[in-house]
């Protein structure tokens, strides 16, 4: 047994299938996990002493790559001053600053602690603004874990080919309508067999959790402009893409691509805490107010704003710079080039779709020409994802252990780092053309 199966076998006897988070345990590819114990730059290290190219980059917020000199300096320095006040920090202040300065339709930002508070915290004040009980999701859109949002949620549901979780009561599961990704008619009908019960949309600004699907030219201005018509509001979910595809996000890319539309909302995460948690709810001014202690709205947490990771997430953006962006978006169109290209010389049937700078693949004939919704995305061969991601892994590559997960590159992915994948490619295209159900 090598290390990381002694370490896999004892951590089964402590945990629930012997991770803290389901998609760890390899379930979809198959085999040990690898229990990482450093990292650096565009690498990570196991148990074993071995090390990886990563492409999981802590599933996005090590954006400047592992171990920032400059980010540890600045968690350093904050510990040494005390690891948490339960009180007002100058710093906070900074850190909701700089997402301010990003995302101009920020007015107010709520510091919380992960994604899935964010996006509950954001449900919750959609509510108790508007007065409305329901929320209209996307399938395959993944926005935590809280109870309303679990239904066809992609991200690690898809891998397990779960339809939702058990112990979310029916009552609260009716209080969210799921609607197919990318279709007007459909989100049209929604308001139509719904009028004036309908408190948000909640969408990811580019779905990324069940694979990347991003919207069509013109969706998210549709959703906007739907909500608004209707009293609703848009919750624009950038967990995943905030502050990684671009400075302002993928609003913020859209915005420069002349696509103008405002969310009344926005969640950010992953690379908002640098590597730690924090995450931030955001949007108007008069909706942010509507929270506690202005408003009637609750929320609380003790750890919210937390001063170690707040650093973190500060010294974070303060790097996250156009050089860091143009670098990002260089490495990720050359390395989902040479993937095509290794995919193609096998006649592995496949399409690459992207969003800004991530980017997943989708395997088979059935999703050849594109995937533009959960139902067509759920119908691709990760069969051949199994044999692909194994031989990646052999040849020292990390790569997402779902087909369901998009790819991400760091800053610090230089040449050497890029080669090292690229010469891994064609073993593990031919893994993937053999490969069988």
């Amino acid at each position: 047994m090598t290390h990381n199966d002694e370490l896999f076998a004892r951590a089964q006897t402590a945990m629930p299938g012997g991770v803290n988070s389901p998609v760890r345990a390899f379930g979809s590819v198959g085999g040990t996990p690898r229990f990482f114990v450093s990292a650096r730059g565009p690498f990570v290290t196991d148990a074993d002493g071995r090390e990886y190219v990563d492409l999981v980059a802590s599933w996005g917020p090590a954006i400047l790559g592992h171990a920032h000199p400059a980010v540890i300096d600045a968690v350093t320095a904050a510990a040494a001053r005390g690891l948490s006040f339960g009180a007002s920090t100058p710093a906070e202040t900074e850190l909701a600053e700089q997402i301010a300065g990003r995302v101009s339709a920020v007015e107010r930002v709520r510091l919380v602690s992960t994604g899935t508070e964010a996006t509950m915290t954001a449900v919750r004040l959609a509510r108790g603004y508007t007065r409305r009980d329901l929320v209209v999701k996307f399938s395959g859109h993944y926005h935590g874990h809280s109870d309303g949002l679990l239904a066809q949620a992609g991200s690690g549901l898809a891998t397990l080919a779960l339809p939702g979780s058990a112990g979310v009561p029916e009552a609260i599961a009716a209080q969210t309508i799921v609607i197919p990704y990318n279709d007007p008619e459909a989100l049209a009908a929604v308001f139509a067999q719904h009028p004036d019960r309908i408190a948000a949309v909640i969408t990811e600004a580019a779905a990324a959790n069940m694979g990347v699907v991003p919207p069509k030219p013109g969706f998210n201005a549709l959703l906007a402009r739907t909500c608004h018509e209707h009293g609703a509001l848009l919750i624009l979910d950038e967990v995943l893409t905030g502050f990684r595809v671009g400075p302002a996000g993928f609003w913020g890319l859209q915005e420069a691509a002349g696509e103008k539309y405002t969310p009344d909302l926005f969640t950010f995460g992953k690379v908002v805490g640098g590597g730690l948690p924090v995450a931030a709810v955001a949007g108007r001014a008069e909706v942010l107010e509507m929270l506690a202690p202005l408003g009637p709205v609750y929320q609380a947490g003790t750890l919210s704003g937390n001063p170690v990771a707040v650093a973190a997430g500060l010294e974070t953006l303060r790097h996250a710079d156009a050089e860091v962006y143009a670098r990002l978006d260089s490495a990720a169109a050359q390395l989902s080039a040479a993937v095509a290209d290794a995919l193609g010389r096998e006649g592995v049937a496949h399409v690459i779709q992207h969003a800004g700078n991530l980017f997943s693949v989708f395997w088979g004939e059935a999703v050849s020409a594109g995937v533009s919704d959960y139902e067509t995305a759920v119908q691709q061969e990760s069969f051949r994802y199994r044999a692909f991601f194994h031989a990646m892994l052999d040849a020292g590559v990390s790569l997402p252990p779902s087909a369901f997960e998009a790819w991400f590159l760091t800053a610090a992915h230089d040449d050497t780092a890029l080669g090292r994948i690229v010469d891994a490619l064609p073993a593990a295209a031919r893994a993937a053309a053999s490969a069988r159900p």
